[in-house]
């Protein structure tokens, strides 16, 4: 599941970054690394941004770059929309089942 598809008050961890090498480095230089445990905290009016609880600070991401951030429920279920896995890093991010982006 990607961070894009997660619900508010979801309790995740990264499991993967994936996109271009810059744009990986740049999220994970704002505390999104794999292991790291990550709350949704909110979504802006027109569904984006959206807020997140990183290491205790909000932190607001585009859901397009969302996309990129593979993400699993702590208690190990799936974390969103649907059981699709995340995308690859050469692919166009979207989810596999439903088709949102």
């Amino acid at each position: 599941m990607t961070l894009a598809h997660a619900r508010i008050g979801q309790r995740l961890t990264v499991t993967r970054v994936g996109g271009e090498r810059s744009f990986r480095r740049r999220l994970m230089e704002l505390g999104l690394v794999p292991g790291t445990p990550v709350e949704l905290v909110g979504v802006a009016p027109l569904g984006d941004p959206i807020e997140l609880l990183v290491r205790g600070c909000s932190l607001s991401i585009r859901r397009g770059e969302a996309l990129w951030v593979s993400v699993q429920r702590q208690d190990g279920g799936a974390a969103g929309c649907c059981d699709a896995e995340a995308p690859s890093v050469d692919a166009a991010p979207a989810c596999g089942s439903c088709g949102s982006r």
